[in-house]
């Protein structure tokens, strides 16, 4: 337009300084402005029409092409380009058009497209222009926002029932294909895994890693692996508090001190006690066992008398069967006091050996870390979390002069498949998911927390190097399909809605708090296909309202993952 303008200007100079002509020549001048005004206006419009079409359809090649960008030679990703932008950009009007498509890694992968293209004018030409060229150019950027993310999966038992483990499974692996697709190179997406149940299974390989707890220093926590998984030096007495207590009496069935103390056993047969053995003896009289009744007890010389009281203080016959003075001396017999003859003792005394209650020398032996199956608990103290540090609720370093912040290792017999960390080893993260098994009571609190570790680095996991220049998503999917029942302190792993699985949930409420806080996108899924509760805990849990997933069927596991999968992978374009 400036052109014509000019030439339009050289024009009316030239018609100033001439001298001849007449009326009509003036005024077929003078329609000039005008006719060029509005035919700037309808040609332009119309060129500015085309423009926006072919705006619109260099976009969606850019998005399109941005697909297979990566793969593409240069050749190939300009020929596509052209195939797919002609079949969108519908303007028979536009002529010579031309295309220009390029791949670039610079500041993030993105699509460059260019195109150009001349309008035939209507009106313009009469002052010379017969077309008018339009340009546009559109950028599909997506490299430049990388994707971090943490699969934190229920393997407890109850994922056995309505098909839920083999739609996890299912579903997981399409969410690893989408993610996969996703990613322009090698490192643009990363993804952990990490299986849950009571506990998570680090790895029993890893069992010298000093993010471990194996016991204290003094040997005194009887919860700790070391404390329950050995032998003793006598046969049959575990775990390590019951062999070191281990004792024994020296008579035969007692089995505690103060009862193997009590008994004893006497040098004379029959005599259970101390008292009867010590006082043993012979009584002069029959039928009187003990130096007490028998020296009580006594013979009268007068055989009617039988105390000794009577005996010496009645005067009776000798013939007993008389019982009147008169009739005993006229029969014979001698009237008068009788002799009182008492029973005499004759002591033999046992010997009373009373039992000895001895302590064993006993020694526990743990038995070689090397036989650790892999599993770990809740970090925090022998007897409950660490309330001042909560590192049960966090990703801070492991330190191994706090045990507090090593994770407890536990020979635990439903231990799930081992995590994976970050990685884009696409076919053994395939190969993990498929060997998951359904096993054990539920612990979402320290699935989430290892699932948090695994993104950002520390105790089992290290983490690929950050690059310049990018943005990073970080995110946490976490599908479990029930509530939590136990964990390393509270819980009896089956009852629901007691006091103790509230205390898990205030824990796991505290690790949803700071990894929110700290930038992490939490996405709650809860498979409840049991009528459960809808888990409150959860959707408090959940980033945003709209990353809490309520499913009532197992089928719905690979539609929710498919979503969160979009949702992550989204390209977005830049103009």
């Amino acid at each position: 337009m400036m052109s014509a303008w000019t030439k339009f200007r050289s024009a009316l100079r030239a018609f100033r300084v001439a001298h001849t002509g007449n009326v009509a020549i003036t005024f077929a001048f003078a329609t000039l402005p005008i006719l060029a005004g509005v035919g700037a206006a309808v040609d332009y419009s119309h060129a500015n029409s085309v423009k926006v079409a072919m705006q619109a359809a260099l976009d969606s090649t850019a998005l399109m092409i941005s697909k297979e960008a990566a793969t593409d030679t240069a050749s190939q990703l300009q020929t596509n380009a052209q195939k797919y932008f002609l079949a969108l950009f519908t303007r028979p009007e536009a002529k010579n058009i031309t295309v220009t498509a390029s791949f670039t890694t610079t500041d993030g992968t993105a699509v460059v497209m260019n195109s150009t293209a001349d309008v035939p004018t209507s009106l313009l030409g009469i002052i010379g222009y017969d077309t008018i060229t339009v340009a546009s150019s559109s950028t599909a950027k997506w490299g430049s926002n990388l994707l971090r993310v943490a699969l934190v999966l229920d393997n407890t038992g109850s994922m056995a029932d309505a098909g839920k483990m083999t739609a996890l499974q299912s579903a997981t692996k399409s969410l690893l294909t989408q993610l996969q697709t996703a990613a322009t190179n090698n490192g643009d997406v990363y993804v952990s895994i990490v299986p849950f149940v009571k506990d998570v299974n680090v790895g029993a390989s890893n069992y010298t890693s000093n993010y471990l707890y194996w016991d204290d220093a003094a040997k005194s926590d009887n919860n700790s692996w070391d404390a329950n998984n050995g032998t003793c030096s006598v046969s049959g007495y575990s775990p390590r508090n019951t062999c070191i207590a281990k004792s024994s009496c020296s008579l035969s069935g007692y089995t505690s001190q103060s009862t193997c103390t009590g008994a004893g056993t006497c040098s004379l047969s029959s005599y259970s006690s101390q008292s009867t053995c010590t006082g043993a003896g012979t009584c002069s009289l029959s039928s009187y066992s003990s130096q007490s009744t028998c020296t009580a007890a006594g013979t009268c010389s007068n055989g009617a008398k039988t105390t000794q009281s009577n005996c010496t203080t009645q005067k009776a016959c000798s013939k007993s069967q008389y019982s009147a003075q008169s009739n005993c001396q006229n029969n014979g017999g001698i009237w008068g006091f009788g002799t009182w003859t008492a029973g005499k003792w004759t002591a033999t005394p046992g010997t009373w050996t009373a039992g000895v209650w001895s302590t064993a020398n006993t020694k526990w032996t743990p038995n070689n870390h090397s036989t650790w199956t892999g599993c770990v608990m809740d970090r925090g103290n022998s007897g409950g979390p660490d309330t001042t540090n909560n590192y049960d609720t966090n990703v801070a370093a492991t330190d191994v002069t706090i045990n507090s912040s090593l994770y407890p290792a536990e020979q635990y017999s439903s231990c799930p498949q081992a995590v994976m960390g970050l990685s884009y080893d696409w076919t053994s993260m395939n190969s993990l998911v498929n060997n998951m098994s359904p096993n054990g009571s539920t612990d979402q609190a320290i699935g989430l927390q290892l699932g948090w570790m695994s993104i950002v680095g520390g105790g089992p996991f290290s983490v690929p190097a950050y690059k310049t220049g990018y943005t990073y998503t970080k995110a946490i999917i976490l599908l479990t399909d029930g509530l939590n029942t136990q964990d390393r302190w509270y819980g009896d792993g089956s009852s629901l809605g007691t006091s103790d699985d509230a205390k898990i949930d205030a824990r796991e409420a505290l690790t949803c708090a700071n990894a929110k806080a700290a930038g992490i996108t939490l996405y709650m899924i809860q498979v409840n296909t049991g009528g459960d509760p809808t888990s409150t805990l959860l959707q408090n849990c959940a980033s945003t309202s709209n990353k809490f997933y309520l499913l009532t069927s197992a089928s719905q596991i690979i539609t929710a993952f498919t979503k969160i999968g979009t949702d992550l992978s989204q390209l977005r374009v830049a103009r």
